[in-house]
């Protein structure tokens, strides 16, 4: 590990700020509390989540389900429904709870919920609106409600940062990127600190608008990067060190979701996908490293999901499994970034490896971030102090 991540762990270490029981309070963080309190510090968070995996390798998590590894609840709307103020089902629409538990040094419980309607953007409002409450592991206590747009927000980026650290070249120079949304610019932002000599990005997307957005913000945030506008998905791919695709599109329909071929992806590739993602039969080669961010996440989605499960769970890995299930790739080919962040599994081995990261998106990911960002606000002293009881009622 490096110093900055043992360093950060000092930092942020459990302060003993908790009052005496059985009052209990907690701490509400507000959106600029969690800026305040390093949200948007995305070195940290790389730290944060590669000690996750840690954590993940050895089993010292939960996650929800019998098998512990659910990605979470979804409530979801029919299309016919006789109750005319029931929400209809449009793109994405849903609500979500994902909860989890994650040891070692955070040793707390918490769950993401939130809400999502495409139709929010025509309001001003994000798709998904997030909150998260952390628990103390013990008394069950809660320990802080939270502000959760940013918090998913930089947990999900930085994965591919720490894909990146492992499996990308440490020479990488050129990142392509298909989709100039908030995950494409919280990959970028790991990207940088983990690969810092990228110095060219290349962005597709459908918006001039968004694309003219993300150009400002990137040539702003980095000033050494230069920023090129390119029209498709190959132009993305072809000749790019580290290459991403963080569009949202609709579910259902495998043929819609964005392809890589192989003939666009040269020697020593990296290949993270956060996003709904498929590959062509040249991508299926054994060559082809295949890495999940966590192989538990995957095998419940078998458990639970009809084939073909691609077309339900638009992830390239959720493609993995079906394929194996057609006998047209190995299982044992299938790789896990926990194994290869514990040291278990070997990361890039040589320059020339193709290797394509596979991101499902998990709650624990969401607990060690919160945990972070909460005991660096009760140490630093922000936000409010709310009191949910001084004894309760009903013992």
């Amino acid at each position: 590990m490096p110093d900055l991540f043992t360093d950060t762990l000092t930092a942020v270490a459990a302060p003993s700020a908790t009052p005496a029981l059985p009052r209990v309070d907690f701490l509400y963080l507000s959106e600029p509390d969690m800026i305040r309190a390093g949200v948007t510090d995305m070195p940290a968070c790389v730290d944060a989540m590669e000690e996750m995996f840690h954590l993940l390798h050895h089993g010292d998590y939960r996650m929800a389900g019998g098998n512990n590894n659910q990605h979470g609840a979804v409530i979801v709307f029919p299309e016919d429904s006789p109750f005319p103020a029931m929400p209809k089902p449009t793109t994405d629409r849903r609500f979500m709870a994902m909860p989890a538990y994650l040891g070692g040094r955070f040793g707390t419980a918490g769950m993401k919920w939130y809400g999502s309607n495409v139709a929010n953007r025509d309001k001003g409002l994000p798709r998904s609106i997030l909150t998260f409450v952390l628990n103390d592991a013990d008394t069950g206590a809660p320990l802080a409600y939270m502000s959760a747009n940013l918090l998913s927000a930089y947990r999900t980026g930085a994965i591919p940062g720490v894909g990146a650290r492992h499996l990308a070249r440490p020479d990488s120079r050129v990142v392509g990127i298909v989709g100039p949304g908030v995950m494409a610019r919280t990959s970028l932002e790991a990207f940088m600190a983990t690969c810092p000599a990228i110095d060219t990005v290349k962005i597709k997307g459908r918006g001039e608008a968004n694309l003219a957005a993300f150009r400002t913000w990137a040539e702003a945030r980095f000033p050494q990067l230069s920023v090129r506008v390119v029209a498709t998905d190959e132009e993305v791919v072809r000749e790019s060190d580290i290459a991403t695709f963080c569009a949202s599109v609709p579910t259902g329909d495998p043929a819609r979701y964005p392809t890589v071929r192989r003939e666009w992806v040269s020697p020593g590739t990296f290949l993270s996908m956060p996003a709904p993602c498929s590959i062509d039969a040249g991508m299926e080669a054994p060559e082809i490293r295949k890495v999940l961010d966590f192989t538990g996440l995957y095998e419940a989605y078998r458990e639970e999901l009809p084939r073909p499960m691609h077309r339900i769970i638009p992830a390239v890995g959720v493609r993995w499994f079906d394929l194996v299930d057609e006998g047209r790739v190995a299982a044992t080919s299938l790789e896990d970034l926990s194994a290869i962040v514990a040291g278990a599994a070997p990361g890039r081995r040589d320059a020339d490896e193709i290797i394509m990261l596979s991101i499902g998106g998990m709650a624990v990911e969401d607990v060690a971030w919160g945990t972070h960002v909460y005991r660096r606000a009760l140490a630093q002293g922000i936000g409010t102090r709310l009191t949910l009881w001084d004894e309760p009622v009903l013992r």
